[in-house]
């Protein structure tokens, strides 16, 4: 039987000691970051994004620099857009509920004195009585606000923060990024070179049709969600369908749960005929959606097994909530493209070989004369 030396062991313990300690320190250090490591991964895939824009616009106006701060000027003006719609109607909605929060209360008394088992209830409890009182405050209350409002403008002074910083990187992402790993990939071999630069092309085309395709699904959702509340006569129906247009971008619950707030709105508004209508048309359009539109929509971006996306989007959400959640088929796909291209380089396919191949400097049969038998 063989033997080592024991200086041998014991510097094979102290590089196995170091390389468990180094990956700690390298981990904890990953979690310290882990804010600015997510805001740099959205911004990268923002810019994947926004190439397609940023690279149209280059080859008419042959100025990558103007293409690319019109692409990013449109981009900003879609929150301005959004928030035009949503806000006007959501501050209006609240103020009059406020103010008719009283009459909703009397209504309710009158309607339990009607009834002799609400009576009896509201004679032992007071239930209805205390909401009079408290709907009755609500008003006077709105004023008092300020510390709720100061708490919410700290999160979107924050908020706004970290969009700039994103926009920032992405930016330079877009303007720079392919000569940067172009770059960084001529340091290496030749073939590792084409196969970094294979995969980043594979890379971009796939996560650059994705991201097309959710934004196209979800505009659809928005749109026939506005048109089928406006038929309802159900308000709010455009700050609704920006909801449904969000929430649609999230992957595998996001069109569910868009469904079941807009069914919530509606019970509010025409119970139970509005429901019920848009109760069947969301069962419906969920059907056409998964098996017609988002098909049609991402048949060039990259097929991914359903058991992937489930638990990316159960990875990504846990790490970086809704932005995580987004990223996560992206994230995924990305991932199977540089498995595959590693895996190709690794083990190439042999070339097939040709049956009855003639041997080198054989002359081709003359034509219409058949093989000689025997």
């Amino acid at each position: 039987m063989a033997t080592y030396p024991q200086e041998s062991t014991a510097r094979a313990v102290l590089r196995n000691v170091l390389i468990i300690v180094g990956v700690a320190i390298s981990l904890y250090l990953i979690y310290l970051l882990r804010r600015p490591i997510g805001w740099i991964v959205i911004a990268t895939f923002l810019a994947i994004a926004m190439s397609g824009p940023v690279n149209f616009l280059h080859r008419h106006l042959h100025r990558r620099g103007i293409a690319i701060a019109l692409s990013y000027f449109g981009l900003l003006l879609v929150p301005i857009a959004l928030g035009a719609i949503v806000v006007p109607p959501v501050v209006t909605g609240a103020n009059d509920l406020a103010n008719d929060a009283p009459r909703y209360a009397a209504d309710l008394q009158d309607f339990v004195q009607k009834n002799r088992t609400l009576r009896d209830l509201e004679k032992d409890y007071g239930v209805v009585t205390k909401l009079e009182q408290e709907a009755a405050k609500l008003p006077n209350r709105l004023g008092g606000a300020a510390g709720t409002l100061r708490d919410v403008g700290l999160g979107l002074v924050n908020s706004i923060f970290a969009g700039v910083t994103i926009i920032v990187l992405s930016v330079f992402m877009v303007g720079g990024g392919r000569g940067w790993l172009r770059k960084g990939a001529a340091l290496m071999p030749p073939e590792r070179a084409a196969l970094i630069d294979r995969m980043i092309d594979r890379m971009a085309i796939a996560v650059g049709n994705y991201v097309a395709g959710a934004l196209a699904q979800a505009t659809i959702a928005g749109i026939t969600t506005f048109i089928v509340l406006s038929i309802l006569g159900v308000p709010f129906a455009a700050p609704l369908s920006v909801v449904v247009f969000f929430f649609d971008l999230i992957p595998l619950v996001g069109a569910t749960i868009a469904a079941i707030v807009v069914g919530i709105v509606t019970v509010f508004v025409n119970f139970p005929t509005a429901t019920i209508v848009w109760v069947i048309w969301a069962v419906i359009y969920q059907q056409l959606e998964n098996n017609v539109i988002q098909p049609q929509i991402q048949k060039r971006a990259v097929d991914i097994h359903p058991f992937v996306v489930l638990v990316s989007v159960l990875f990504g959400s846990a790490l970086f909530g809704i932005a995580g959640a987004l990223l996560a088929i992206p994230v995924a796909a990305s991932a199977q493209i540089a498995v595959l291209e590693w895996w190709r380089f690794h083990h190439p396919e042999p070339e097939p070989e040709v049956e009855n191949a003639s041997p080198p400097g054989a002359l081709p049969p003359p034509s219409g004369t058949a093989p000689a038998e025997g």
